[in-house]
């Protein structure tokens, strides 16, 4: 496709080698910290809350960090920024990768706690700002849904890996995965600064002078920066933008809530162990990536983003609602593959959303989305762990193991409700005439 210049290419390679090193551990740490919380259990209500309280703590630090992260790259420049939170996310790895013992978990959860509060959703905001940069409007969507269908062909890989090897190697190769992420990323992308869409100009003298800014302008940017008041700023002045802030909001409280759910209540169910989590896993990347790689830069340009969001929104619904009423394992290897349509929702929400800003604000946008995104981080792990504790335990009000699945389902549906609501998403004035047209 035209969008994949040189420079996109080598953020593409970025983000996948990237996601592959984090997505990969997901499928053991389940077991990992209930055998050190609850050895022996296929059910540990301390597991969910631990979980949970740590989510929480995360989604309340990044609600304050991500408005600020995307803010300092479209000051800096996106490659600058990125550096931090990519060398961050390889210590937690590399406690688990030395040992499982039940100290070391819980030195392991401290310090996920503490990076994640600065590296959650911080690399995949400032990707979206760099493509931002340098594609045109009426690629965008297209464009995201390829950088999230990158990450969910790495979301594959890493479980298909996990599969194979042993749970201590499995936090060895996240490790060494993550330092050669950053080494390719340091080597080969090139710098993007908000607004001129650097990356992808051919004028190396004009590159030099705009990655040189005003010394007094970047003394001033703490100065001018306010997370919260960029947030609500734009909530206030973009009406299309607060639509998709809502969207967005209750939609994460659902996935959230799934994600909080989910594995404890398979463990519980269908005792399943981590290579039944990575079989599952792996399913529901493949749908995603051919979702997101294959079906978006093909119907995005038919389809509006607005109609998109919507089918993607529904199947969602559809796919939590599933693993909620599961009867037999096969029910939810059948809801994982409705992923394939439910993917295509979240690079949608996050186009119409960057064209309410102009270029020079897209990491300021996408920082301020995933930061609302980050409320319902907090909000979904308080009220979803002892949700499913409670319907997992023997003391449950009545039995339905996967109640905490059908309430994240109908959060989902609000989601879909208020998206076809939504107007036609107008370009700011700013973008309007679509100053990037060269970079395509």
């Amino acid at each position: 496709m035209e969008m994949l210049t040189t420079p996109l290419s080598h953020l593409f390679v970025t983000v996948f080698l990237y996601s592959f090193s984090v997505f990969m551990v997901v499928p053991a740490m389940t077991d990992v910290i209930m055998s050190a919380v609850c050895p022996g259990k296929d059910e540990c209500s301390i597991a969910i809350y631990l979980t949970g309280l740590q989510q929480v703590i995360v989604g309340l630090g990044t609600l304050v960090m991500l408005p600020l992260i995307g803010n300092l790259s479209d000051t800096y420049g996106r490659k600058v920024i990125l550096t931090a939170p990519m060398v961050l996310v390889i210590l937690p790895s590399v406690i688990l990768a030395y040992s499982r013992s039940a100290y070391y978990v819980y030195a392991y959860l401290l310090t996920k706690t503490v990076t994640s509060m600065i590296c959650d959703g911080s690399v995949f905001c400032i990707a979206l700002a760099y493509v931002a940069d340098n594609v045109s409007e009426r690629q965008r969507a297209s464009a995201f849904g390829i950088l999230s269908g990158i990450a969910s062909c790495a979301f594959v890989c890493g479980n298909l890996l996990t599969r194979f090897i042993s749970t201590s190697s499995t936090f060895q190769v996240s490790a060494a995965g993550t330092v050669i992420a950053v080494v390719y990323m340091r080597i080969f992308l090139p710098e993007s600064v908000a607004g001129v869409g650097i990356a992808c100009t051919g004028n190396k003298m004009e590159n030099e002078s705009l990655l040189k800014r005003d010394p007094p302008e970047n003394l001033q940017v703490f100065r001018k920066m306010s997370s919260l008041h960029d947030t609500v700023s734009l909530l206030r002045t973009r009406s299309t933008f607060s639509q998709a802030a809502a969207i967005a909001f209750f939609n994460t409280l659902g996935d959230v809530g799934l994600n909080a759910s989910v594995l404890y209540y398979l463990k519980a169910q269908f005792h399943y162990s981590k290579n039944q989590f990575a079989d599952l896993i792996v399913i529901n990347g493949i749908a995603g990536t051919i979702s997101q790689m294959v079906f978006m830069p093909l119907i995005a340009p038919v389809i509006k983003e607005e109609k998109l969001l919507a089918i993607g929104l529904f199947f969602g619904c559809v796919h939590i609602l599933l693993y909620s009423i599961a009867w037999s394992s096969w029910v939810n290897y059948a809801a994982a593959m409705v992923s394939v349509l439910s993917a295509v929702g979240s690079p949608c929400v996050r186009s119409i959303a960057s064209k309410q800003v102009g270029p020079s604000e897209q990491g300021k946008a996408q920082g301020c989305l995933i930061g609302i995104c980050s409320i319902a981080n907090v909000i979904a792990p308080l009220a979803f762990s002892p949700l499913t504790a409670l319907f997992l335990s023997e003391s449950a009000p009545f039995y339905f193991p996967g109640f905490s699945l059908m309430c994240a389902s109908l959060l989902v549906m609000i989601a879909f409700i208020l998206s076809i609501m939504i107007r036609e998403a107008p370009l700011a004035p700013s973008v309007s005439a679509d100053p990037m047209d060269h970079s395509v």
